[in-house]
């Protein structure tokens, strides 16, 4: 799934990247309206966060041009602004949902789940590759009937991985949307986190899910 942040102060949206891929999100991050405006309207996203209070084009009008344009995506507003009409005029341009500043990131993530399931493609609450079953809310990993303990950078990587499951990932993707981080050729982060995944998930059984493609990233499948 696909989150588009739209959010200028450079704390929040670092905060809202951190919290968002560590879900299993795969986010993506404008700093003004316009460029929000720009990626939303040419890049399919899932569901928009977008502040009210931007530098140029504020967040009301660039959810207002998304929806003339025919944009559909679920929108959720954040701002500091929290009267009553602050919030119908953000209704009335086409927002889906409000949230005031500050929040619980655990409520921003209900209501993230809440727009996904009004959409087209509801988010699963379950998410399986053979044996596998990863639950992203209970925060569990369990194949067959075995129970696998990971930290949280290892249930962010299996998550994320098998949300894309086929889909082949270059560590570069990897390191940015699990470790908020440019990728350096130098740094073995995250081989060395694919190894430590694999001896919990894949080497204690028959089959192995998590593949490497030469030259190019990792992969989970469904066993043969």
């Amino acid at each position: 799934m696909r989150i588009l942040v739209i959010e200028d102060e450079a704390k929040t949206a670092a905060y809202l990247r951190k919290g968002l891929r560590e879900a299993g999100y795969t986010v993506e991050h404008a700093a003004d309206g316009a460029e929000g405006h720009h990626l939303a309207s040419t890049s399919p996203f899932d569901v928009i966060l977008c502040d009210v209070m931007l530098p140029g084009l504020d967040g009301v009008e660039c959810v207002r041009r998304l929806r003339a344009e025919g944009v559909p995506t679920p929108v959720i507003f954040l701002t500091a602004k929290d009267t009553v009409e602050d919030r119908v005029t953000g209704l009335d341009a086409g927002g889906d949902d409000y949230l005031v500043k500050p929040f619980s990131f655990t409520e921003l993530l209900a209501r993230i789940r809440t727009q996904l399931r009004r959409g087209p493609s509801p988010v699963p609450d379950l998410f399986r590759a053979g044996d596998l079953t990863v639950d992203p809310v209970r925060h569990t990993v369990v194949r067959g009937k075995t129970a696998i303990s990971l930290t949280q950078k290892e249930f962010s990587l299996l998550l994320l991985l098998i949300r894309r499951k086929g889909e082949v990932l270059s560590r570069t993707v990897i390191a940015e949307q699990v470790w908020d981080m440019n990728f350096d050729s130098d740094t073995n982060v995250v081989d060395v986190a694919i190894r430590r995944l694999r001896s919990k998930i894949d080497d204690p059984f028959d089959q192995p899910l998590v593949h490497t493609v030469r030259g190019v990233g990792y992969v989970l499948r469904d066993p043969q």
